[in-house]
C-alpha cells in the first residue's frame, strides 16, 4: 500500500510540474490623429503558451512560435494564412520585405539605456519592481516604465535566459547584443509597461499600457505550437503584415 501511495505521488507531481504556462495580457492603446485621420482608443489582448521548449504567442494579427529544441521559429499570419519560417536566435532584419531590406540598418534599435529606480509598485497580487527603458528606432524614440516580479509559477531564470531574448527580438527589428545585454539589468518578469513612442519626423506620440491579468499552469491546446492546416509558406513578411505588427 506504501509503494502504491509513493507511485501516485510521483504521477501526480510529474503531471504538476509538467504543465504548460499559459499568460493572457491585456494592451489599452490611446487615441490618436495623423495627417487628419483619427484612430479611436481600443484595448487588445494576447496570449503566450510556455512549454518546456516550445512558447507560442498569439495575438489578434499575428502569431509567433518558437521551438527551441528544433532551433527553428515561426511567424503566423491568419489574416491570410500564411506563415514564415526561420531560424533562432530569431532576426527580424532578416525577413524584411524586398522592398525595405536597404532600410534594415535604419531601423536596428540603438541607445538602449536600463535604468532601476528603486520604485516598487503592487499590480494584481503581485509586488513589482520599476524600471525606465529609453531607446531608439527608425527615427523613433520609445520611452517605457516596466514593472517586473519574482513571482511566478515558472523557472523565471531559465525564461530570462532561453526566451526574453527571442521575445526582444521578435519586437525589435535588428536588436544588437549590446542592447540585449543592456535589457538583462531587468530582473523578473514584465507584468505591466507604460509606453510612450515619438516618431520624431511625423510629429506623433502614441501612448499605451498593458498588464499581465492571468498566469495559470493548465495543458495547452493540442495544436497551440503547430502551423494551422492549409497555409502557404513565403519567405518574408510583406508590407501589410509589417503594419500590422
Amino acid at each position: 500500500m506504501k509503494k502504491l501511495f509513493v507511485v501516485f505521488y510521483l504521477l501526480l507531481a510529474t503531471s504538476v510540474f509538467a504543465q504548460d504556462i499559459y499568460i493572457k495580457t491585456k494592451t489599452h492603446s490611446d487615441a490618436i490623429s495623423v495627417q487628419g485621420q483619427n484612430q479611436l482608443a481600443n484595448d487588445t489582448f494576447s496570449e503566450q503558451w510556455i512549454s518546456k521548449d516550445k512558447i507560442a504567442s498569439i495575438s489578434k494579427n499575428q502569431i509567433s512560435i518558437m521551438d527551441f529544441q528544433k532551433n527553428l521559429a515561426w511567424i503566423i499570419n491568419p489574416q491570410d494564412k500564411t506563415y514564415i519560417e526561420t531560424t533562432l536566435p530569431l532576426d527580424m532584419s532578416k525577413l524584411l520585405p524586398p522592398e525595405m531590406a536597404q532600410m534594415a540598418d535604419m531601423m536596428k534599435v540603438t541607445n538602449v539605456k536600463v535604468t532601476p529606480t528603486g520604485k516598487k509598485k503592487t499590480i494584481g497580487t503581485r509586488l513589482c519592481n520599476e524600471y525606465k527603458i529609453s531607446l531608439t528606432m527608425a527615427m523613433t524614440a520609445i520611452d517605457m516604465s516596466v514593472y517586473t516580479t519574482t513571482n511566478v509559477p515558472f523557472d523565471l531564470k531559465q525564461y530570462m535566459a532561453k526566451i526574453q531574448p527571442q521575445i526582444l527580438s521578435s519586437q525589435f527589428t535588428g536588436i544588437d547584443q549590446a542592447s540585449l545585454n543592456e535589457m538583462k539589468k531587468i530582473n523578473g518578469f514584465q507584468i505591466a509597461t507604460d509606453t510612450t513612442i515619438n516618431i520624431i519626423q511625423a510629429g506623433v506620440k502614441t501612448h499605451s499600457t498593458s498588464e499581465v491579468i492571468e498566469i495559470a499552469k493548465k495543458p495547452a491546446p493540442a495544436k497551440v505550437f503547430s502551423i494551422p492546416a492549409g497555409y502557404t509558406k513565403q519567405t518574408s513578411l510583406s508590407m501589410q503584415q509589417l503594419q500590422g505588427r
